[in-house]
């Protein structure tokens, strides 16, 4: 319908039982920090992971479920600077290209949040990398507007979603807690109102991998 917006939202978002999105130190050997391979335990053997990383099969069920759903109806992606890369600063050339390879798995153009301007980067498989230094706003403004009636989806990582949750600016947010603990590394929801903020769980679904829950505004 014409006129109709999609959601901002965050989907299969990993965390540990003390809170924590990623771990400690991340860098080429460690891309989600150290400790925390072990967040994405319920994603990793799913049709929906396996096929986005070039391989057959894969469990379904409800993890898959809320993988696939992640995937649904996306216009366009926002991704902190981490989510990118683990290069730090200006860029010192433009041999990094993000931890996919040549074919990532966004599809769509991708807003990636950074101080250092770069040009825009086109991907096989239809990803389109652009590298906006205006802020969380100016981001989200672009991909609303390349994602049409579509949603705009926020990969992470932690601060980029605590920044767009403070600002009241996601529609949904759907974490996924995985039975473990990381002691420390990049807090998700530490300091968050998310009551005052208007937010509220509205699902909850365990597993024995992960428990779902989808946080909504309003």
């Amino acid at each position: 319908m014409e006129g109709v917006l999609g959601k901002v939202r965050v989907a299969a978002f990993s965390m540990s039982v003390d809170g924590f999105g990623a771990g400690p130190d991340q860098s080429l050997d460690n891309p989600m920090g150290v400790g925390a391979m072990g967040l994405h335990s319920w994603v990793f053997p799913t049709r929906t992971f396996q096929q986005m990383i070039g391989k057959e099969g894969g469990t379904t069920g409800v993890d898959e479920t809320f993988a696939a759903r992640g995937f649904e109806n996306v216009g366009a992606w926002i991704l902190g600077r981490n989510m990118f890369g683990p290069i730090r600063g200006d860029w010192p050339d433009d041999s990094w290209k993000g931890w996919w390879g040549d074919t990532p798995p966004y599809h769509t153009q991708v807003f990636v949040l950074t101080h250092h301007p770069r040009a825009s980067i086109e991907m096989k498989g239809d990803t389109v990398f652009h590298f906006v230094t205006g802020g969380i706003r100016e981001a989200l403004d672009r991909a609303k507007q390349a994602a049409g009636s579509k949603d705009v989806r926020i990969g992470g990582g932690p601060m980029t979603i605590r920044q767009y949750l403070q600002a009241g600016l996601i529609d949904e947010l759907h974490l996924a807690v995985s039975p473990i603990l990381l002691g420390s590394g990049e807090p998700l929801l530490a300091g968050l109102d998310l009551p005052k903020l208007g937010y509220k769980v509205v699902e909850r679904t365990p597993t024995e991998a992960a428990m779902h829950l989808i946080v909504r505004k309003g």
